[in-house]
């Protein structure tokens, strides 16, 4: 009659046997999964600092940017105010006639003192980067001149600048102060461009940037 107590040594040892198989497979599982979620904790810091550094550098030009368009258009409103020096110095040349001056050697040499008071002017300004709009003859452009009336001219194609008033003059790439002009009004039609008759874009305000700057004709 068997022994119910005794077991099979074979089946015994492959029981204990595939107690530790379980285990490793469950210690390999786990050091997987771990090594999964490092990997994927690398890559989420790797994009944070990639991120991180873009940001910066981004940061880092606009400032530099900004700190160039400061120092370029900073003198705005202040060249904006010198301009009306100049202006009344263009109203003294203009009122001096020709003839007087020829027949009088004193108003002469004080007209000769205005016009040399004048170009210095405006070579210092054209130094710091203002210099004068020349629209007469030239197709009208409302970003850097403001038509003040229309003038019937069949000799001209319609919407050509005709009389400037008041000179217009621009900072960098951007309009210190527009150009009063007068425009033909009846001749043949053109196709629209650019203030000095070339297309583009439209020149932004001298004190787009400058805060608290007044608007271009103010």
């Amino acid at each position: 009659m068997p022994d119910d107590d005794k077991t099979d040594p074979e089946e015994d040892q492959a029981k204990q046997s595939e107690l530790p198989q379980g285990a490793a497979a469950d210690a390999g599982a786990s050091v997987v999964a771990d090594l999964d979620a490092l990997i994927a904790e690398n890559a989420d810091m790797r994009d944070r600092l990639l991120r991180a550094m873009a940001d910066m550098e981004n940061l880092r030009r606009r400032t530099e940017r900004e700190k160039a368009d400061t120092a370029r258009y900073a003198i705005s409103n202040f060249a904006r105010d010198v301009l009306t020096v100049g202006d009344n110095l263009k109203r003294t040349i203009d009122h001096v006639p020709a003839e007087a001056a020829a027949q009088d050697p004193a108003l002469k040499s004080f007209l000769e003192g205005v016009e040399l008071t004048e170009r210095e002017l405006l070579n210092v300004l054209e130094r710091h980067g203002v210099t004068r709009i020349e629209p007469l003859g030239q197709r009208f452009d409302p970003n850097t001149q403001q038509s003040m009336y229309e003038v019937p001219n069949a000799d001209v194609p319609e919407g050509t600048v005709v009389e400037v008033m008041q000179a217009g003059y621009t900072i960098g790439d951007r309009c210190l102060r527009p150009a009063l002009v007068a425009v033909a009004k009846g001749g043949a039609k053109t196709a629209p461009t650019g203030g000095n008759g070339q297309s583009g874009q439209a020149p932004r305000a001298a004190n787009d940037d400058i805060p608290g700057g007044a608007q271009p004709g103010d």
